[in-house]
């Protein structure tokens, strides 16, 4: 969830999950680095969010997913126990659960269906309203780049949110931690996730849906078993302008080093902040970099400022793209994703793209890929042979001639 912007970002919310997802996804210990990609449409979902605001009995009445008693997550958890944990946040934690995938009952750990269950502080007050979000809006949309909320709990004092889980954990993992548990993504993968997180926003922003994310960032970006993307967290989520309304006015959320300028400036919330947000983690993924970074030398703490005068000129990307990813691209499509997010990030809002064309460059751009990786594979074949022909002749040297082309050998 997000945090106001000012040293920290921190306003109608304290609550700062920049973390809490981060190992929503128990990650294996050896990661590999390619996946195939199983994503569909931004088109193919389900959509039914009635306008807010509503009250809390009609939120959590309209909602299609479980209510669920405390005795049964606690059971679900082990009792909550520490070795459960995936993951803290301002919010809470995260636990890892098991349930029964029909009756969605708790069952022996191990055993069943996998979930991840956040657990709201019980004294944040801002807490309760972000949760109250979640159930909203998860609790109606369907998309295969969402995060699937099973159910919640509400019961007495306890606020607590059930959620599939997520294998691979978040994508600010696998961009920036370092160890055996987390190998840098590589290129086609960095491409799939870019495209399917765009799809998940794409949809959020459809005439059907309106809906504005306001919080989308690299730990808010969970990964599945085969790397398809899903965005989660939507505590920060606020319905789009409707009517004539070209905006909606707010306090100022999100993270810093993700929210829109004009956003920052006014408060005045839009569809095209959330692709200002994208374009910075579009140039993380690009980098593997962080939006801001103070360990960085002087110059280099805001990934955009440092970013910008190179993301326009083909001779100078390599000074911004990540190294551990040499050899897997071609300049002219690397040269393209990185204009796309020199677009996503322009200063005013008028010239940013829309997140449906955003995945139609993406989608371009992987196919591109695709047919890029295919001719290498064919030259490294017709290489192979001809290094084999070539030895095979040194070996025998003999020339025997050919067949005359004749209607003996027609």
């Amino acid at each position: 969830m997000g945090i106001c912007l000012s040293a920290q970002i921190k306003a109608e919310s304290p609550c700062n999950t920049e973390h809490i997802y981060a190992c929503v996804g128990a990650s294996p210990k050896y990661v590999s680095t390619d996946g195939n990609d199983h994503s569909v449409s931004s088109k193919a979902s389900s959509v039914s969010v009635p306008p807010t605001p509503r009250s809390e009995g009609d939120i959590l009445k309209s909602s299609n997913v479980k209510s669920f008693a405390f005795c049964d997550l606690k059971m679900a958890t082990r009792n909550f126990r520490p070795d459960s944990v995936l993951g803290e946040g301002g919010f809470g934690s995260v636990f890892k659960g098991w349930i029964d995938e029909h009756s969605l009952t708790a069952t022996k750990p191990g055993t069943g269906m996998v979930i991840a269950v956040k657990r709201l502080n019980q004294e944040s007050f801002q807490g309760h309203k972000e949760w109250l979000a979640e159930v909203n809006y998860l609790g109606q949309l369907y998309h295969p780049h969402l995060v699937k909320l099973i159910g919640y709990c509400l019961e007495d004092e306890h606020r607590l949110l059930v959620y599939e889980f997520m294998p691979r954990g978040s994508l600010e993992n696998h961009l920036f931690r370092r160890g055996s548990y987390f190998h840098p993504l590589s290129w086609n993968l960095r491409l799939k996730v870019a495209l399917g997180a765009a799809k998940g926003l794409a949809f959020l922003h459809s005439a059907e849906t309106k809906v504005i994310y306001r919080d989308f960032k690299t730990s808010n970006v969970l990964l599945d078993s085969n790397y398809n993307a899903k965005l989660s967290d939507f505590g920060l989520a606020k319905d789009g302008p409707t009517g004539d309304k070209s905006h909606v006015s707010t306090r100022v959320m999100g993270t810093y080093g993700y929210a829109a300028p004009e956003y920052l400036a006014t408060g005045h919330l839009t569809a095209k902040s959330d692709v200002y947000s994208y374009g910075v983690v579009l140039l993380e993924m690009l980098s593997g970099r962080r939006a801001v970074d103070k360990n960085r030398p002087s110059g280099e703490h805001n990934l955009v400022e440092w970013a910008k005068p190179c993301l326009a000129n083909k001779r100078k990307i390599f000074r911004i793209l990540d190294s551990r990813l040499e050899g897997q691209y071609s300049v002219d499509i690397a040269f393209k994703a990185a204009t796309l997010a020199l677009r996503c990030i322009s200063t005013e809002a008028k010239f940013r793209p829309t997140m449906d064309e955003v995945v139609k460059v993406l989608e371009e751009l992987q196919d591109s890929n695709e047919s890029t990786a295919n001719n290498q594979t064919n030259n490294v074949h017709r290489s192979r042979r001809r290094s084999a022909d070539d030895a095979l002749s040194r070996r025998n040297p003999t020339n025997y001639p050919r067949p005359s082309a004749s209607s003996l050998y027609a």
